[in-house]
């Protein structure tokens, strides 16, 4: 395909609807010569004759009017495309995102407005679950997880930290007691995270003496959904070992409270993902920046 096809298409294009070459020329802001010159060569790479000229008349052949319906449309198409990712255009289109339950709870939807205010353009499909994602399979343009993060041929920026915290419900702790220290779970029912890929429960860890130190409760319920989580250490079936942004409202109403207090729990990585492309989407770029920067009000000290 010649390099210059849509320049061409163009042009043929001005040249159909004001029937006139000097017309089109005008509109361009081309020379005459040049438009017809123009027209004359996509002929020939498209191998058909596209318009009739006579010295007072132009009209389009049955092949001209066809290629002239399809050359709009492409062009189109092309603006279209332009004006999505031209740098001097705002960001526009369908943006899907995978977001762990909890951070979307928590974290990314008592700040979408912010972020649908500054990009109104920009459609949000939100799916928020705590499963694996496959972006790729999946069609989702970033991917947001929590925890350490396994080889991947996805690009991942490190957001940064959140505290974790132990908790119980008043119930739990007036029928069971309260562990003095994370050493007396062991004597204790939790309600534990486990995850679909793995299978496996998620260790409990603490900085005890200055070292990160892993411990298991003596009974755990195993669940595979923090929002199911949540609700069971609501109702005193365990106790909870999650992130503090996702239990704050709970701690602050008295329905959980915290434990363990001089053992700091161990926090947990926040990523996100997004496909290795050599140009990112601008719609996929400025929510990584936004969610960078909402991301700095809940990072854990260090």
């Amino acid at each position: 395909m010649r390099s210059n096809m849509l320049e061409l298409m163009e042009i043929f294009v001005q040249v159909v609807e004001l029937r006139s070459f000097t017309r089109a020329a005008d509109a361009l802001q081309l020379h005459r010569p040049a438009v017809s010159k123009s027209v004359q060569q996509l002929e020939q790479t498209l191998g058909v004759k596209l318009l009739h000229r006579t010295t007072r008349s132009l009209s389009v052949t049955a092949e001209g009017d066809e290629i002239y319906q399809r050359a709009k449309t492409l062009l189109a198409d092309v603006n279209d495309m332009m004006a999505i990712y031209s740098p001097r255009q705002p960001p526009r289109g369908q943006l899907r995102i995978d977001v762990p339950l909890a951070l979307a709870h928590s974290i990314l939807i008592p700040a979408l407005s912010d972020f649908q205010t500054r990009y109104p353009q920009i459609d949000i499909v939100l799916s928020a679950s705590d499963r694996l994602t496959d972006l790729i399979s999946e069609g989702v343009d970033c991917v947001i997880r929590l925890g350490e993060l396994a080889d991947s041929s996805f690009i991942s920026r490190r957001m940064g930290e959140l505290q974790m915290v132990t908790c119980a419900a008043p119930a739990y702790l007036e029928k069971y007691g309260a562990p003095k220290t994370p050493d007396d779970l062991r004597h204790h029912k939790a309600v534990c995270f486990f995850s679909d890929h793995s299978r496996e429960v998620q260790e409990w860890q603490f900085n005890i003496n200055g070292e990160v130190a892993a411990r298991r409760p003596g009974y755990c319920m195993r669940v595979n959904n923090s929002d199911v989580l949540l609700s069971c250490g609501l109702a005193g079936l365990g106790m909870l070992h999650a992130l503090r942004t996702a239990l704050a409202p709970d701690i602050q109403a008295g329905r959980l409270t915290e434990l363990f207090t001089d053992y700091p729990a161990v926090t947990k990585p926040v990523s996100i993902l997004y496909p290795d492309r050599r140009y990112l989407p601008a719609r996929v770029r400025v929510f990584i920046e936004w969610f960078s920067e909402l991301f700095k009000q809940y990072q854990a000290p260090r």
